[in-house]
């Protein structure tokens, strides 16, 4: 081979020895996609990260809800209780000795008494009477002269039974006076309940 021959050859070579080294990092670059893409490694996730709860943490604050509003029931339970007993109480303590003086005159009474006309019933609103069912009676004299007053107040079911009986009454009112007693039933609030007045006497 002659030098100008030699010279036409080298710069042939050095063109082939970059398209091989070229094709070499191409194939290498391939095989390494490859191989990263078909890897078939699932990796664990970091619970660390989670922003929500795990079961067992919603089962706990389940029962807390749970739990918290049995309490607040129960205090609510409790509370309309003491509101009763505390409304009975502040009755009774005004009228037990009306209401025995009332049951004493009424017993021997036919019929439905001489003074109907002069007592009337209107029902108190159970929010302020602890849930009670609660009847102010209202007894007026409507004679010339002082008078008693004995009343009986039924409380009827659905079937119109009577489930249960109070008196009231009121001593020594002038004429045109009058006095409101309350009557008060002491069964739960359901089944409901329909007071009557069933006999009113003067005496």
């Amino acid at each position: 081979m002659n030098t100008k021959s030699l010279r036409r050859a080298r710069p042939a070579a050095l063109v082939l020895a970059v398209v091989a080294a070229s094709t070499v990092a191409l194939v290498s670059c391939g095989d390494d996609n490859n191989s990263s893409g078909s890897s078939s490694q699932v990796s664990t996730p970091d619970t660390a990260s989670f922003s929500g709860m795990t079961p067992s943490a919603l089962k706990s604050a389940a029962s807390s809800a749970i739990a918290s509003a049995q309490a607040r029931a129960s205090a609510a339970a409790s509370s309309a209780s003491a509101a009763a007993s505390s409304f009975e109480a502040s009755v009774s303590a005004e009228v037990a000795r009306a209401s025995k003086d009332a049951q004493n005159e009424l017993k021997d009474v036919k019929g439905q008494g001489n003074a109907m006309s002069e007592v009337a019933m209107t029902g108190k609103p159970r929010a302020q009477t602890g849930g009670l069912l609660a009847v102010v009676v209202t007894i007026t004299d409507k004679t010339d002269k002082k008078a008693s007053y004995a009343v009986q107040v039924d409380f009827l079911d659905s079937s119109g039974k009577v489930v249960e009986t109070r008196y009231v009454g009121a001593e020594n009112l002038a004429p045109g006076a009058k006095a409101q007693p309350i009557a008060i039933s002491t069964k739960p609030p359901e089944p409901v309940l329909t007071p009557k007045l069933a006999k009113a006497q003067r005496y």
